[in-house]
């Protein structure tokens, strides 16, 4: 605020100047007088005079408030309050509170120890913004009587002992580590159930296989028996079978010799063999 003076044989002029978003209190005589908005204006001094002015922009007030929880958990709780003064209203504003700031954090201290007790510490958390609400709702309800507008209420913060802050983390660390250590088992069964799933496929495959190549080898026995019988005269399938057999029974030894291993082998077992797979089919 900037002021000029100008003395004059007759009186005495006092010029004030107001700011933007500003506004003067006039009192004569000790009285209120009127209102001085943004801009220059001449105050007839010493009868009128200046006493203070108000601001008309927002202002914010961080209240930080200790209280305790339902599950007697001690938080520090901070509130920011932003309000304003509003100019229609600036006589109340300046004449019935001497101080405001202090009569926000009041009504802040109250509410917050009254809300915050009935919750416990993870509630407390998750309705911050309640309590914002709560806090917004009695200061508007209280502070627009005597002028003041509250504009917006913020929890920016609920800040517990760091000893309960360890205690949290390491909770939540152990029901991750459990998330993880059943996520993993969850996975390590479907691996092996993918995997025995595979594996019976696999099974069943050869098994397919094994039965096609069985079934391929007895129908080119059967032709081969066949034929020989048409083109040998005198000739039976018994003789013909007993051909193939000795000739089975030498391609294995051949195939076991390849290996460097020693097998006792006598020709008479290739007519117990079918002695013995004959009896087994009646």
């Amino acid at each position: 605020m900037e002021e000029y003076a100008r003395t004059g044989p007759r009186g005495c002029c006092h010029f004030q100047c107001v700011r933007t978003q500003e506004v003067g209190i006039v009192e004569d005589l000790g009285q209120f007088k009127r209102l001085l908005s943004p801009g220059l204006h001449i105050i007839m001094w010493p009868c009128s005079s200046v006493v203070g002015t108000l601001s008309l922009r927002i202002q914010q007030l961080d209240v930080f408030c200790e209280t305790k929880t339902r599950d007697n958990v001690f938080v520090q709780v901070a509130v920011a309050v932003q309000y304003r003064v509003l100019a229609e209203s600036a006589y109340e504003a300046f004449y019935r509170l001497s101080d405001p700031r202090g009569q926000i954090q009041s009504y802040v201290f109250d509410v917050v120890r009254s809300t915050v007790p009935k919750l416990e510490l993870d509630e407390a958390f998750s309705s911050k913004e309640d309590i914002a609400s709560d806090v917004k709702e009695r200061l508007t309800n209280v502070m627009q009587e005597y002028g003041y507008e509250i504009r917006n209420t913020l929890v920016t913060d609920i800040s517990p002992d760091a000893k309960v802050k360890a205690s949290m983390n390491e909770i939540n660390a152990s029901r991750r580590l459990k998330e993880a250590a059943s996520h993993k088992a969850e996975a390590d069964k479907t691996k092996q159930v993918k995997a025995a799933e595979a594996e019976a496929e696999a099974r069943y495959l050869s098994g397919l296989g094994v039965a096609r190549q069985r079934k391929a080898i007895i129908n080119g026995l059967q032709s081969s028996v066949s034929e020989f019988s048409e083109s040998v005269e005198g000739t039976s399938p018994k003789d013909v079978m007993d051909i193939l057999l000795l000739s089975q029974y030498f391609d294995t030894l051949s195939t076991v010799g390849a290996n460097n291993l020693f097998l006792e082998h006598d020709p008479s077992t290739v007519g117990k063999l079918q002695t013995a797979v004959g009896a087994s089919f009646k």
